[in-house]
Order: structure tokens, then sequence, then C-alpha cells
């Protein structure tokens, strides 16, 4: 009898469709690598208005994380737009509830990465990437970028930084994602994913 594919979760905010299709590329890149295979999911908005409420199914795209999406999964990609630099609120909030994961150590040693997409060129993606590591290193995740030896990082002009994937989607958000952003989404995705398989033949 197979053993079971290795759970990937790619968790990700998008509010445009930008950073959902990076995700999408990333989890190509996952499935691709023998053993594995992705589980997209994704968290709701989040209101100022304290009476406003997300269905409890998405509209559309990947069903709503959970947190034993977080319990099960051999590895992480974590992706959410640009706000100021840093990754969007709705993605703050949901990190800011895994206060149990935490102490239970749930994510301890599991490899991770993150990617972004941004309206402007120069709008704060490698920052954004930076911030998103903050709660996985808390989390005891081993943080995997993007090596050099991925020779578009070197020709890209639309995102793609050695910290993770990246994408300038423009401000109205219809800059299509350039065929080296994708070379680079599907090459971390396959990074992780080989990884991960790595770390459980060791175990």
């Amino acid at each position: 009898m197979s053993a079971s594919p290795l759970p990937i979760l790619v968790l990700y905010y998008s509010r445009h469709g930008a950073t959902r299709k990076l995700a999408e590329l990333i989890a190509q890149g996952i499935d691709s690598v023998p053993g594995c295979e992705a589980r997209l999911r994704t968290v709701p908005s989040v209101s100022t208005v304290t009476e406003a409420t997300e269905p409890d199914v998405p509209s559309s795209g990947a069903p709503y994380v959970e947190l034993h999406d977080l319990e099960e999964c051999a590895a992480l990609a974590l992706g959410s737009p640009t706000r100021f630099g840093n990754m969007a609120s709705a993605m703050k909030y949901f990190w800011d509830g895994t206060t149990s994961q935490w102490l239970s150590g749930a994510l301890t040693g599991k490899p991770a990465c993150v990617f972004t997409s941004t309206g402007s060129l120069h709008g704060g993606q490698e920052t954004t990437l930076l911030s998103m590591m903050l709660p996985l290193l808390h989390h005891g995740m081993l943080i995997l970028g993007v090596p050099y030896s991925q020779p578009e990082l070197m020709t890209t002009s639309t995102g793609g930084t050695p910290y993770g994937a990246s994408h300038w989607s423009g401000v109205n958000g219809n800059q299509a994602i350039s065929c080296d952003t994708r070379s680079v989404a599907i090459a971390q995705g396959r990074r992780l994913a080989e990884t991960a398989r790595k770390l459980r033949q060791t175990a």
C-alpha cells in the first residue's frame, strides 16, 4: 500500500487575485514533486465594522484555513499582498490566533516559504516577505528562500527576490504574471516540497 502524500499547506490572502495566482503557481511546483500534495487555503477578510462578517464558505477560490491544517501540514507556503510594506491585516489576524499551535510546537521544524504581490514596483515586496517570516520563526519553522541558482532572479523586472517569489500587479491589478515570476514561483514550491520530503525521509 502506498503512503499518503505529504500535505503542503499553501496559505494565502488575496484581495484582487494576484496573490491567489502566485499561490496556484507555487502549488503547481509542489504537486510536481512525487509524494507531495498542495493544500490551498485562504483566510477571511477582516473589517473595521464589528457587525460585518464573511460567509462560512468563500464565494470563490480556496476554502478557509482551519487550525488543524497547520497541525497536519508537512510544510507551509505563506502569501499575502503588501499593505504599506507589511502583510495584510487578515493574515496577521489569523496568525494572532495560533497561540495553541505555538505552545504545542505544531509547526516546529517544518520548512516554510513566503510570497507576495504589490500594486507598485517598489511597494514593499521585501519588507512584506520579511514581516511574514516573523510569526513563522516564532513557531520554530525552517525558512527557505529562493537561491540565485534560479536564473530568473537575475533577469526578472516584475518582482522576485531571494526572500521569496513576488509579483508587481500594477495599480489596477492588470499586470499579468511574467514568465520569470512564474518560473520563480513554481521553483519555490518545488523546493519547499523537496525539502519537506527529505526531512520526512530522515525523521
